[in-house]
């Protein structure tokens, strides 16, 4: 009789964090904060929410979601602590959601550090922003494909990540992202060389005044992007050889956008 190896079942890691503000005396205010498992939300200052994962990172068949919600005529700046590391999967996707509801003439800059993708990484994404009337929002995306100081290549990976804002129920913006072992050589069909690439979308009514400021830093040596706008949107999109020049290039034109410095987590 030939005896069976009994299958390993991996621990996987669940994270749910939530916050919801409201305005109170002319203040942003924390009016409920929830969280569980391996996702965490810490605010600072009344105004700053940072989330992180203290799982370390996701694999195949863990779960994390963040959720915030602001009152009317709230201001709030949202990043993560760290960058989210997706790692080789041997068993299905890794699942991330965010769900980012802005009230009523509130404004909202969703600013999460990158996402590492490490060789054989499987991970699956949906953002999702929902803006009241007169809200306003500035989000910024960033992915990076490996470690290039640690000598690390990605050939195998295996990621979709989807982007909506809307208002109401009418769409605003919406980015369909997915990278597959095809897209990662040197086509100009896929990323053409690049291992890092972004994408920043400001949705207010004055977006596209901001056009000319930003077209004139985007010029750089280490980095490809361009920006278009039409009323009421502004999009920016980036590819550089590797995440360092990506994130100096990023935090400049956020810095430009926000006409404020980045969260302090973000240590540029």
């Amino acid at each position: 009789m030939t005896a069976q190896i009994p299958i390993q079942l991996h621990q996987r890691s669940a994270g749910f964090a939530s916050a919801r503000f409201g305005q109170r005396a002319g203040r942003a205010r924390l009016l409920d904060l929830r969280q569980q498992g391996s996702a965490k939300a810490i605010v600072l200052d009344q105004c700053e929410v940072v989330y992180l994962n203290t799982s370390g990172g996701l694999t195949g068949g863990d779960v994390l979601e963040y959720r915030l919600a602001l009152g009317a005529g709230t201001r709030i700046t949202a990043t993560t602590q760290t960058a989210e590391r997706v790692y080789r999967s041997t068993s299905g996707a890794a699942n991330i959601a965010v769900t980012l509801d802005v009230g009523e003439g509130a404004h909202l800059d969703w600013l999460p550090q990158e996402t590492i993708l490490f060789d054989n990484a499987n991970a699956r994404r949906k953002t999702e922003i929902t803006l009241a009337p007169g809200a306003t929002c500035l989000m910024s995306e960033a992915v990076v494909l490996g470690r290039a100081a640690m000598g690390e290549t990605v050939r195998h990976v295996d990621f979709h990540d989807w982007r909506l804002i809307r208002r109401g129920k009418n769409p605003v913006h919406l980015e369909a992202l997915r990278l597959e072992n095809t897209r990662l050589g040197p086509s100009p069909a896929g990323l053409d060389g690049a291992r890092a690439m972004a994408s920043v979308v400001l949705v207010a009514p004055d977006a596209q005044d901001a056009l000319g400021a930003v077209r004139a830093c985007l010029a750089c040596p280490d980095t490809r992007a361009a920006a278009s706008a039409m009323e009421g949107r502004l999009v920016i999109r980036l590819l550089a050889p590797d995440g360092w020049p990506l994130r100096r290039k990023l935090a400049e034109i956020l810095t430009l956008l926000r006409r404020a410095p980045l969260p302090r987590v973000w240590q540029i």
